[in-house]
């Protein structure tokens, strides 16, 4: 504790100052005195001490001050305008130059009209994600399963869960879903849970859950959850949501899981929940959930497991041929787990479900209003009404597959996640992080920036996805089913190979292009001008001409 030796000193000629002071004055004003120190003693502490660094948060207030000085802020509002309009001008060159409607109809168009403007709209974009050189977007293209949920999902378009004595079939559709999704991962005849509209719902509903829980059980009312810096931001969604305080820890830095003894550090007497990532998004690894589930039955914490991305190919693994360690309800401790239908169980988009040990944390996941004069209501997730079409085309959807059909398809995924693992590590110039659990391989470089690869292989049609922190590092690619036919992945192995190959020739030119604003944003002290540029590029995906506008 060398660093704390200044601060002894000064706090013992404090202690002096007032020792000398105090000698004359009345007993009230030495109370005083000693209040208003102790109090401005706390507030130090505070400020010194805090998660992050007092360097680093100086460095943030030395901008956020900057920003106000008149030129400055000037000169930053000019830039955000000329970044708010690429983000604008990139979305007009998205949809084509197609012009924008935004008013209705006088008259309502036909059947053809409309289903021929849908296929236009639905042909913009650069990707071909049919081919499978999209990561992380679609999981799976099969027109034969297409063409069944398109038929389920009409059938059902209409009903609404909220009604169970009006559509008792699509409940009865819901909680087979989840009682199948239970039993996957090991749960028993306590294990229960709900679908929702994707893994961030799921996430949040846990977030809620574990909060109302801690309340009623444990009077917490200052609530905090620990959770990796590589878990999902849906963590801090439902931290700003519920009003939990979200403890990041860090993780390995060769194996890219969390560091199991940062966790058991930051537990706390208001600690509700315990994270871990079964696979993570950045990095495909899995964080050593057998550890985090004996902290929780050490602590008496609930232990959530943020399987979203993974989920429905961990639970085949062990019967695909793949041994994984313990991950989920077969552990004690493990008291929740988030898993995606729409990912890896192939469903479509806007399905996932929320799982728990037992009925206990379901409740506090529960809505209830009793005394609103239209009655009691209730409901068990963020949605009153519901669609069902979708709850019915995942459970169409996991009748299709069957476990031999997802086990196949795990399978084949994994067979081809470790292939390419395998003679990427072989190439020169760059790197696998950690070891891949599943079907995510990140990659990084020691000798180039490894953006410039990113943006090579954009070019020739791939669409990867970058990723920050340690800066200048990796992108991830998430391995589908549309990976899997022959040629594929030997195309994306040739394309890196010869990129490399380019690359490796001046390997210190920087980094040019979109990925180099990319490459630049996580050296900004000031996180809130890198939270500006974010907001900026979602107001882009809702824009429309200002002069369309009434």
């Amino acid at each position: 504790m060398e660093s704390l030796t200044p601060l002894k000193i000064g706090l013992e000629n404090l202690k002096l100052f007032v020792n000398r002071s105090c000698s004359n004055l009345e007993p009230w004003q030495i109370i005083s005195l000693t209040t208003t120190s102790v109090l401005a003693g706390v507030w130090v502490w505070e400020f010194i001490f805090q998660e992050e660094s007092l360097v680093d948060r100086s460095k943030k207030t030395v901008f956020k001050l900057a920003r106000k000085i008149p030129a400055i802020a000037q000169k930053v509002e000019s830039e955000m305008r000329k970044i708010n309009d690429t983000f604008e001008q990139e979305v007009i060159h998205r949809n084509q130059g197609n012009p924008y409607i935004t008013t209705l109809p006088k008259n309502g168009k036909n059947h053809h009209d409309i289903i021929e403007q849908v296929d236009q709209y639905l042909s913009f974009g650069d990707f071909n994600w049919k081919g499978g050189f999209v990561s992380g977007a679609v999981y799976n293209f099969n027109p034969e399963l297409i063409k069944l949920l398109t038929e389920v999902y009409g059938r059902a378009s209409y009903t609404n869960p909220l009604h169970p004595d009006v559509f008792p079939g699509v409940c009865k559709m819901e909680a087979e879903v989840v009682r199948i999704s239970a039993n996957l991962f090991h749960g028993n005849s306590d294990s229960c849970g709900t679908m929702t509209t994707g893994g961030t719902e799921s996430i949040l509903m846990a977030c809620k859950a574990y909060r109302d829980y801690a309340r009623a059980v444990k009077g917490i009312r200052k609530p905090e959850m620990v959770i990796p810096v590589t878990a999902h931001p849906a963590f801090d969604k439902g931290g700003s949501y519920f009003g939990i305080r979200v403890k990041r820890v860090p993780v390995d830095p060769e194996t890219t899981t969390v560091d199991i003894q940062a966790v058991k550090k930051a537990i706390s007497k208001r600690t509700i929940m315990l994270v871990g990532s079964a696979p993570n998004f950045p990095y495909g690894t899995m964080d050593d959930i057998e550890a985090i589930a004996a902290l929780g039955v050490e602590y008496n914490i609930p232990v959530h497991v943020d399987a979203c991305l993974g989920g429905f190919v961990i639970a085949f693994m062990n019967d695909a041929g793949y041994k994984l360690p313990r991950f989920d309800f077969s552990l004690p401790g493990v008291t929740s787990i988030s898993a995606d239908t729409h990912k890896y169980g192939f469903a479509p988009k806007g399905s996932s479900v929320i799982l728990y040990s037992e009925p206990k944390f379901r409740h506090h996941q529960f809505c209830v209003s009793t005394d609103w004069p239209g009655g009691v209501y209730g409901s068990p997730t963020v949605n009153g009404s519901r669609a069902g079409g979708i709850i019915a085309a995942c459970w169409a959807t996991m009748m299709y597959f069957g476990l031999e059909g997802y086990v196949d398809a795990t399978r084949k995924i994994v067979e081809t996640t470790k292939y390419m693992e395998k003679r990427l590590r072989k190439m020169d110039g760059i790197f696998v992080f950690g070891t891949p659990a599943t079907s995510v391989i990140a990659l990084g470089s020691k000798e180039f920036h490894i953006y410039r690869l990113s943006d090579a292989l954009s070019k020739r049609g791939w669409n990867l996805n970058p990723l920050q922190f340690p800066p200048g590092c990796i992108y991830f690619l998430v391995i589908a089913l549309l990976f899997v036919p022959e040629g594929i992945a030997d195309r994306f192995i040739s394309d890196v190979q010869e990129e490399l190959a380019i690359i490796m020739k001046d390997p210190g030119k920087p980094v040019e292009g979109k990925f180099a604003m990319y490459g630049m944003s996580h050296s900004i002290p000031d996180r809130s001008i890198v939270g500006d540029f974010t907001r900026f590029f979602l107001d882009a995906m809702y824009y429309t001409p200002r002069n369309n506008i009434l």
